[in-house]
């Protein structure tokens, strides 16, 4: 086995562990917080389930990576391929899809009042569950091919045209199918790429004009370190630099398969690790900013005010 095989082992090793543990923690500490009564109910729905989500993407894209660093032969049978891939993709959407949800809902959250977005702030949380139903069932939809076109090394034999994913092979097909696939996939992540944008910076202007009306009441300038908006505009920057930065690439990585249907065992390992960076991330994003954040946004949910009195209860 060569010395670089057993360091990326060990980094997809690092990144399963450290993941899956922050997933968790962020699951049972959102999960602890709703059965005390503490914080926004349905912020914590939200991120409860993506942590489930992150750690299915991790599980499912690093165990097999590892085991194909490690030189392990054919652990993957024809159903398994299938199953692995399938279930990698629709997470991946998943997780970009919950990850939009929260930023569209913690939006919602602090508008002031006045916004066009004030008729929804009561009704917000009523839509949090049929939105989830609806993100799994399209991203179910749009990849339901994954399976038809991915097997495994020995069925591919039988394939003169095939794409090698490592592991596992992809059946080459028509090239209006792969246009229209990888079409449909990058208008979903550009489509969620652009929200998230749009809608941190909708957030941070809100924070930004809050602060300097709190400091115009008080008549005193809050210390930048110790304001709550400052702190959580620095989480929103943060958690959406990570998430675009991390997916941006992921789907570079993708359009380039698709084009030249040509792969290589380095910028198959990269993709491979890129798309897992994100869910290993997010939970230590949200967590180490969690103390002042999600009281800002859980006062933001139960008072019906206007910001100035907001900011005097936090």
């Amino acid at each position: 086995m060569a010395s670089t095989d057993v360091k990326f082992a060990l980094i997809f090793l690092f990144q399963i562990v450290v993941g899956i543990l922050g997933n968790f923690w962020l699951f049972y500490h959102f999960t602890s917080r709703y059965l005390r009564g503490y914080g926004a109910k349905s912020t914590g729905l939200i991120l409860r389930h993506l942590s489930l989500i992150n750690s299915l993407v991790i599980l499912s894209r690093g165990i097999p990576e590892t085991m194909a660093a490690f030189e392990l032969k054919s652990f993957l049978s024809d159903f398994g391929c299938k199953v692995v891939f399938f279930v990698h993709r629709v997470a991946r959407g998943m997780s970009i899809d919950t990850t939009c949800l929260l930023s569209v809902f913690q939006a919602i959250t602090i508008s002031p009042w006045g916004s066009r977005w004030a008729m929804l702030k009561g009704k917000a949380s009523q839509y949090i569950g049929p939105s989830n139903i609806l993100c799994w069932t399209l991203n179910i939809i749009l990849h339901i091919m994954v399976p038809v076109y991915v097997t495994d090394k020995w069925n591919s034999r039988n394939t003169s045209r095939t794409m090698d994913l490592g592991y596992c092979t992809s059946k080459l097909h028509d090239k209006h199918i792969d246009l229209l696939y990888m079409l449909l996939i990058s208008v979903h992540d550009v489509l969620c790429l652009g929200l998230i944008t749009w809608t941190s910076v909708f957030m941070v202007s809100i924070l930004h004009r809050h602060r300097h009306q709190v400091q115009h009441i008080h008549r005193t300038k809050v210390p930048p370190t110790s304001s709550p908006e400052i702190r959580a505009t620095q989480s929103i920057l943060v958690l959406v630099s990570t998430f675009v930065s991390f997916y941006t690439f992921s789907s570079i990585i993708y359009i380039y398969f698709f084009v030249f249907h040509e792969t290589c065992w380095w910028l198959m390992t990269t993709s491979a690790l890129i798309n897992s960076g994100f869910p290993a991330a997010c939970p230590f994003i949200l967590l180490s900013h969690n103390h002042c954040v999600s009281r800002f946004f859980s006062v933001c949910m139960g008072r019906n005010t206007h910001f100035p009195r907001l900011i005097r209860e936090i």
